[in-house]
């Protein structure tokens, strides 16, 4: 993911000949000439923390179990030195039997961290490709036919895969899974499981998870040998640098107050959560309907809509981005300024993952969360987990005094498909054939085959 925060880079803000190359420093010193160069040309000379503890030890390959929230740069931290390792040995792999397997929980995370690897390791003859579900297989196999070193899949599409022999991992040497706490909630440890039967057992593994549940504990043990713990603890918590208040409001009236809302330039990109994917259809309608570019992705989105809508927004043609949860992790765009719950989520722990899209790299950010009566139990289960209450806006147009003292508890059938694995018709794992339809993975593109996704200068670096 887009993790490098800005405060390790230096000249940044700098592209093509004005940016000034510097030399890289610590963990960044020590790699090759080859990933030097990348990395200075990205504009980084600092590695973060889990960088700079990570680097050494995976170049010694040891196993290793890391903790670190989202945007403190463990795609660079496992990505760097692969590249270094694989690139120690030229021979070139055999037809679908990729030399490092990595997995993530969701199309979008998959096809940043393949970008990651393309912008770090682009000066080196090391070939790679992403799988996952939701798009025709063909391009996939024909990749994976010319011989891969490094496969980053979903776990889904790669069982697809290997079940229809075109995918051997038989001579993997190192195996990486990143955001497992993810992978947990999605329902993803049988497969997991199952990918782990088909390794061999002198592979170098590593374990990253935003948090350490005893379950993943318990999964995380079962697969590595000796490992090295890293634990990156944030100087501050993330919900705690952006700024967040609620506007009780009622039903009827949240499409109407977010379009006021929207009158305010200072709100310049921003994320807009809903519960169920007709809401989200809507409100893209309303939106339009009004002069405020927007678009949608969901779990009913065809994967190419998915890859235009997020490139639409990143680079600015939509202002607005209109999503289920399909976008609560893995989303990683520059420069969003707001995340705006049109519904407050089931889960509480989903509130923090969905405001996590914004004050990123640094960056300042604001949350705003619409409630209404039948919300107000979601809105307690979150201040709960905050540990402490959320600022309340009284004085906006729309306030419903109605909806600020309702004791009503929410509706078991609220969000549609609580309870259920994603939607649309389809698996939310990103895997092949009719596991693609899903609610969890987002549109990475289905151009992730020995070619760079498009992307901006600016956001490939922060990995």
């Amino acid at each position: 993911m887009n993790e490098q925060e800005d405060a390790y880079s230096e000249n940044s803000d700098h592209s093509g000949s004005d940016k000034q190359i510097k030399k890289p420093q610590g963990a960044f010193g020590t790699l090759i000439e080859e990933l030097q160069r990348a990395v200075s040309e990205e504009g980084y000379v600092t590695p973060t923390p889990i960088q700079e503890q990570c680097i050494p030890l995976l170049l010694e390959g040891k196993d290793l179990i890391g903790t670190a929230q989202t945007g403190t740069g463990k795609t660079a931290a496992f990505t760097l030195p692969l590249l270094e390792r694989l690139s120690g040995n030229s021979q070139r792999p055999a037809k679908g039997t990729p030399r490092a397997l990595i997995l993530a929980p969701t199309r979008e995370l998959a096809a940043q961290i393949e970008e990651s690897i393309q912008t770090y390791g682009r000066f080196l003859k090391l070939t790679h490709t992403v799988i996952f579900g939701g798009v025709n297989q063909h391009r996939q196999v024909k990749a994976l036919n010319r011989g891969v070193d490094i496969l980053v899949a979903t776990p889904g599409r790669l069982l697809d895969l290997m079940q229809q022999g075109y995918i051997h991992l038989n001579e993997v040497e190192t195996f990486i899974l990143d955001e497992v706490d993810r992978m947990l909630d999605m329902g993803f440890i049988p497969d997991i499981k199952r990918v782990l039967e088909k390794l061999p057992e002198g592979r170098q593994t590593l374990f990253f998870s935003a948090t350490m549940a005893p379950k993943m504990e318990a999964l995380a043990n079962s697969m590595v040998r000796n490992p090295v713990r890293i634990a990156i603890a944030p100087e501050k918590p993330a919900v705690e640098v952006i700024t967040q208040k609620v506007l009780y409001v009622h039903t009827k009236k949240k499409e109407t107050l977010l379009a006021s809302l929207l009158k305010d330039p200072s709100i310049k990109k921003a994320v807009v959560f809903t519960q169920m994917k007709h809401v989200a259809n809507r409100v893209v309608k309303k939106l339009d309907a009004v002069g405020i570019r927007s678009t949608a992705i969901h779990g009913n989105k065809s994967q190419a809509a998915r890859t235009k809508a997020l490139d639409g927004f990143k680079d600015g043609y939509y202002r607005v981005l209109v999503a289920t949860d399909v976008a609560a992790r893995g989303l990683d765009i520059d420069d969003i300024t707001h995340v705006i719950n049109y519904d407050l989520p089931i889960e509480s722990e989903t509130y923090v993952h969905r405001i996590g899209r914004t004050a990123r790299a640094g960056a300042n950010g604001a949350a705003i969360s619409f409630c209404c009566g039948e919300e107000k139990e979601y809105l307690r289960s979150i201040e709960c987990l905050l540990g402490k209450p959320i600022p309340v806006d009284l004085e906006h147009d729309y306030h419903c005094e109605e909806s600020l003292r309702s004791t009503a508890s929410a509706p078991k059938s609220f969000g549609g498909n609580r309870g259920r694995r994603g939607g649309g018709g389809g698996d939310p794992r990103g895997g092949g054939g009719q596991r693609g339809g899903g609610n969890s993975g987002s549109g990475g593109g289905g151009r992730g085959n020995f070619t760079r996704s498009r992307g901006r200068a600016s956001s490939r670096g922060r990995r």
